[in-house]
């Protein structure tokens, strides 16, 4: 049945997965060290001190309501029998132009995701939450907005790829918006090549996907002597070919988009490098209470001011309480790329002025991460908590 959408205007957030570990008030202020009440030094929950950086204005979106694409496409195949499922039955992807809310029953969380039915993000979310509602959408961002704007509880959004990187779109959006990380899914990919039924794989002439899909099975493709064609999105390429029954093209996807638009799988598995996992956020208006329980990740991203060894010793506050950094990734300011500096030879010099982005092993429960955050302000000119949440315990 396809999802059909109006407003929601509050009600409590849902508290469903990650073993129901409850929620924290959004505002709530943590100062360490320097500021006061009223222009605090840190922001525990999501709220900083850097008056540059805002998130987006949420608007007033409209209500047009959410319209389906009506294609039904027929293929006769003696041989298999097979007939592609009628595409009408899936909801378009929501877009912030193309945004009203949906009434919730009450028995599943609604996890939004960029992507059609069938796309990676969306085996993540089911991965998180086995029985969620998943709620499409056309970019990173409008995931953002679907969940600030009650269109959905949560959103799951890929943040690294093990041969790919780096979503570098997606930790500024981190910023840019005001939501709370409550977990992180890590999910292996299994790259299919599918065409539609009756068509082999010695038929094929052009294979549509995603660049990285495309880029990751190249030794295949490459053997095959085949075309590439890029695509926004995995999913969304075998939607295409099942919808327009392109006997000529293949399709590097998931094996649950062969199984939802119709298509044949003609071969498993077929990335360059077996170890290929992606490693998604799911985000919240809320943030959860950190605990000691289990084991806890911490999110975070600061400024530094210029300076010989700074960087270093903002990383040893981490080193001098034992805590294990797992990663860190360094963005240019958006609003403030250039820092002026003075210089001996020329009078001034420029730099790249960078935000930090680091996740560690520890809960802020702990006062050993408190402490930390804490020494760590001496140094940082802006600081901000993403979020604390469960490890996920992969696969």
């Amino acid at each position: 049945m396809a999802l059909k959408f109006s407003s929601v205007l509050g009600g409590a957030v849902s508290q469903l997965g990650w073993e129901d570990l409850g929620s924290k008030p959004s505002g709530v202020v943590c100062n360490w060290g320097k500021g006061t009440a009223e222009t605090p030094s840190v922001v525990f929950w999501g709220l900083s001190t850097h008056r540059g950086i805002k998130s987006l204005d949420d608007g007033n979106p409209s209500n047009p309501g959410t319209e389906f694409q009506g294609i039904v496409d027929k293929v006769d195949n003696n041989d298999s029998g097979r007939i592609l499922r009628d595409l009408a039955s899936f909801p378009k992807p929501l877009s912030v132009t193309d945004i009203s809310a949906a009434p919730k029953d009450g028995t599943k969380v609604r996890i939004s995701y960029k992507g059609v039915p069938g796309a990676y993000s969306e085996d993540a979310a089911l991965k998180a939450y086995p029985h969620c509602e998943t709620v499409p959408c056309d970019e990173f961002e409008d995931a953002f907005k679907a969940v600030e704007l009650w269109l959905a509880e949560k959103a799951v959004l890929p943040i690294e790829n093990s041969l790919g990187g780096s979503i570098h779109r997606n930790y500024d959006l981190l910023l840019r918006h005001r939501l709370h990380i409550v977990g992180e899914v890590q999910l292996a990919v299994n790259l299919c090549l599918l065409a539609i039924p009756g068509v082999g794989i010695d038929q094929l002439r052009r294979v549509l996907s995603h660049p990285q899909a495309l880029a990751q099975s190249d030794i295949i493709l490459s053997k095959l002597g085949v075309s590439r064609e890029n695509v926004d999105d995995s999913a969304g390429a075998a939607q295409y070919v099942a919808s327009h029954g392109l006997s000529d093209a293949g399709v590097v996807a998931s094996a649950r988009a062969a199984e939802i638009y119709g298509l044949n799988i003609l071969a498993e598995r077929i990335q360059d490098d077996f170890d290929n996992i992606t490693r998604y956020l799911v985000l919240a208006r809320d943030p959860i209470i950190p605990r000691t329980n289990k084991l806890f990740k911490t999110s975070i991203v600061f400024t530094l001011e210029e300076g010989p060894g700074v960087l270093f010793k903002a990383l040893a506050v981490f080193a001098l309480r034992d805590i294990n950094l797992t990663k860190i990734e360094s963005r240019p300011q958006r609003k403030k790329p250039l820092r002026v500096v003075d210089d001996s030879n020329t009078g001034s010099a420029k730099y790249f002025d960078y935000l930090f982005y680091i996740d560690f092993e520890a809960s802020m429960a702990e006062p050993r991460a408190q402490t930390a955050l804490a020494h760590l302000q001496e140094f940082a000119t802006f600081l901000r908590v993403l979020g604390c949440y469960p490890m996920d315990s992969f696969p």
